[in-house]
C-alpha cells in the first residue's frame, strides 16, 4: 500500500518493496508536483494516480531490491537449499556456481532479464565439455537454468521481486543422447560370463539389477532384512549415495513412490541367498574386522560400497574379457524395455521403476511404447488382412 505526504509544494509516495538479503524492508519513494493552475480536486485526484501507479510499477517488478544475484544466491543456499535439498541436489547446485556466478553473478537481482540468461544458455549450448570436447549435454544445461530459477523463485517468495524471468528462457533441444544397452543375446552371454569368472557379489549385484531395475543408489542400499525369502520379496527403503563433501551416506528414497516391493524369480532369490552365505563366511573369517552395516554390497569390510564401484568393475571387467560395456544404469533401461516389450501397462512399469508419475516414465521410454503399439497395428493387420 503506497503512502502518501505533502512536502512543501510537492507530494513524496513512497512503497514497501519487500525485503533485502539480510531481511531488512526495502522502500522506495518519488516525489511528484503539481501544475500551478491544478485546482485542489485535481491535485488529490492525480496524487492518487500517480501513487496507483508506482505502486504498480513496484508489483511488476521496475522497482525493487538491488542486491547483486551471486550475494542472493549465497543467502539461498543458506536460507534455503542447505535446508531443504537432498544432498547430491545441494552438491550438484553448488558445483554449477562455477559457471552461473562468472555469466551473471555480478548483476543486480532486479537489472536480470530473460535476455541475459537466455544467452548464458546459449553460450553452455556452444561450449564443449571440458573432458570429452563434445558439446555439453542438455541435461547440463538444463540443470544450470535450474538452478538460476530457484534463486529467482526464492527471490520471488520473499517478496524481492515479483517475476522469475527464466520462465521465459528456451534450452537448445541440442542432440538426442540414446543410452546404449546390451541386446538379450548380448545380455545372456554376459550373464554367462559373469556366472562362469565374476565373484559371486558382482554376478548377484547384475542378476538383481537387471531383474528389478532398482537404481544404483537403490541397490547399494538394501539391506539383508529387506529380503522375504518366503514370498520372493525385496523392498526399497533408503538409498546409498555419495558427495565429496560428506563421503557415502544413506539417505530417503528419490520420492514417495521409490519406497517399493517387488516379487523376483525362485532363482534371482537362491543366488542372493547363495551370495548371503559367502558373505556370512566372509564376516567370520574377519571377526572384528568387519563393520556391520548389514548391507547386501560392501566394501571388504562391511562398510557401504561406494556408488562408482560396481560400474568400475564391470568396465574392467569387460574390457578383460573383449565385452562391449553398457554402465550399471542401463540395465535399468534393459528392465524397463523389457517390459514394455512384454506388453506391461505403463502404470505398472511406472511403479516398478518407482517414478513419481506416469508421465515421467512416457517420456522417458515414449519410443519403446510406440513400437510396441506399432507391432499390435501390425498384428491386427496381419489378423483382419485388410486391403484398401
Amino acid at each position: 500500500m503506497a503512502t502518501i505526504r505533502k512536502r512543501g509544494n510537492s507530494y513524496q509516495i513512497r512503497v514497501s518493496c519487500g525485503y533485502d538479503v539480510t531481511g531488512n524492508q526495502v522502500t522506495q519513494t518519488m516525489s511528484w508536483t503539481p501544475e500551478s493552475n491544478m485546482t485542489k480536486k485535481q491535485i488529490e485526484k492525480e496524487v492518487t494516480r500517480q501513487a496507483v501507479l508506482f505502486e504498480e510499477a513496484c508489483i511488476k517488478g521496475q522497482v525493487v531490491s538491488s542486491v547483486k544475484f551471486e550475494t542472493f544466491a549465497e543467502q539461498w543456499f543458506e536460507e534455503y537449499a542447505k535446508r531443504n535439498l537432498k544432498n547430491t541436489s545441494l552438491d550438484r547446485m553448488m558445483r554449477l556456481r562455477d559457471k552461473v556466478y562468472p555469466a551473471i553473478g555480478h548483476l543486480r537481482l532486479d537489472k536480470i532479464t530473460a535476455r541475459h540468461i537466455q544467452n548464458f544458455v546459449n553460450k553452455l549450448a556452444d561450449t564443449p565439455n571440458e573432458h570429452t570436447k563434445k558439446p555439453l549435454a542438455r541435461k547440463t544445461i538444463v540443470h544450470n537454468l535450474s538452478f538460476v530459477s530457484c534463486v529467482f523463485d526464492y527471490a520471488v517468495k520473499m517478496g524481492m521481486i515479483s517475476d522469475n524471468p527464466c520462465r521465459r528462457v528456451n534450452v537448445p533441444k541440442g542432440e538426442k543422447f540414446e543410452r546404449p544397452i546390451y541386446t538379450i543375446e548380448e545380455t545372456q552371454q554376459l550373464l554367462k560370463l559373469l556366472k562362469e569368472k565374476a565373484p559371486l557379489k558382482y554376478y548377484a549385484f547384475y542378476v538383481l539389477v537387471l531383474y528389478s531395475g532398482f537404481r544404483r543408489g537403490e541397490m547399494l542400499g538394501l539391506e539383508w532384512k529387506d529380503l522375504n525369502y518366503n514370498n520372493n520379496i525385496i523392498s526399497v527403503r533408503r538409498t546409498s549415495n555419495y558427495t565429496p563433501e560428506k563421503g557415502v551416506y544413506t539417505d530417503t528414497t528419490k520420492t514417495k513412490r521409490s519406497q517399493r516391493s517387488i516379487k523376483l524369480p525362485q532363482s534371482v532369490m537362491d543366488l542372493l541367498k547363495a551370495y548371503q552365505g559367502e558373505q556370512n563366511a566372509e564376516i567370520e573369517r574377519l571377526g572384528n574386522k568387519w563393520e556391520d552395516y548389514d548391507r547386501l554390497f560392501t566394501q571388504w569390510n562391511g562398510k557401504p560400497m561406494n556408488p562408482h564401484t560396481a560400474g568400475y568393475w564391470l568396465r574392467d571387467f569387460c574390457e578383460q574379457n573383449n565385452f562391449r560395456f553398457c554402465d550399471t544404469h542401463s540395465f535399468r533401461h534393459l528392465n524397463a524395455s523389457l517390459l514394455i516389450n512384454a506388453g506391461i501397462d505403463v502404470t505398472s512399469v511406472s511403479a516398478a521403476l518407482g517414478h513419481a508419475q506416469t508421465s515421467t516414465t512416457l517420456n522417458i521410454y515414449s519410443h519403446h511404447f510406440l513400437e510396441v503399439q506399432a507391432k499390435n497395428s501390425e498384428a491386427i493387420a496381419t489378423a483382419i488382412n485388410f486391403t484398401p
